[in-house]
C-alpha cells in the first residue's frame, strides 16, 4: 500500500471525529436549551430524556473530576492516536478511532467549557449518558472488531 492510503485513512478518521463531535454538541446544546438542568421528560417506557451534569468519567467514576479526568482523556486518546499512527492501513480501522476520538473530543470539550459533561439519555436501571458516550463504547466495540475480527483466509491453490 502507499502513503497516500495512510493519509487516506487519517482524513477519513478526522472527518468522521469531526462529524461525531459535532452530533454531540449538537444534541447537548438541544438538551441545553430545552429542558432544565435536573428537569426530566419521559421518551417511552424506561427511557427519559434528563438534564444532568456529570463531573466524572463514564457513570460518574472519578465524580471529582478536574484535572485528573482531563487527563485520563488526554493520556488514553494519546494512545488511541499512536496505535492509530502506526496501523493506519488496517482496514476500515479508521471509523473506531474517528468515533471514539470524536465522543472522547465532545466530551472533554464540555469539561473544559463548562467544567463537567452533559449526560441527557436515562435508561431506567443505568446510568445517564450522550451521545459521545454512545460513540466511545460503540467505537470500541468496533476497534476490537477490526483488531481481533474475522481475518481473511489465505487462499489455497491446490
Amino acid at each position: 500500500m502507499s502513503a497516500t492510503s495512510a493519509r487516506g485513512a487519517w482524513l477519513r478518521a478526522a472527518i468522521a471525529a469531526a462529524l461525531f463531535l459535532a452530533l454531540d454538541q449538537a444534541t447537548k446544546q438541544l438538551v441545553i436549551h430545552s429542558i432544565e438542568r435536573g428537569e426530566s421528560r419521559n421518551v417511552f417506557f424506561g427511557i427519559e430524556l434528563v438534564h444532568v451534569r456529570n463531573k466524572g468519567v463514564a457513570f460518574g467514576a472519578f465524580g471529582g473530576g478536574g484535572v485528573p479526568v482531563t487527563l485520563i482523556t488526554v493520556v488514553a486518546v494519546s494512545f488511541l492516536l499512536a496505535y492509530f499512527a502506526i496501523r493506519a492501513r488496517t482496514p476500515w480501522l479508521w471509523l473506531p478511532v474517528g468515533v471514539i476520538a470524536g465522543g472522547a473530543l465532545g466530551n472533554l470539550l464540555d469539561r473544559v467549557r463548562d467544567g463537567a459533561v452533559t449526560d441527557f439519555i436515562d435508561p431506567m436501571l443505568w446510568p445517564a449518558f450522550n451521545v459521545a458516550d454512545i460513540g466511545i463504547v460503540v467505537g470500541i466495540l468496533g476497534l476490537l472488531y477490526v483488531i481481533e475480527g474475522k481475518k481473511p483466509s489465505p487462499t489455497s491453490t491446490s
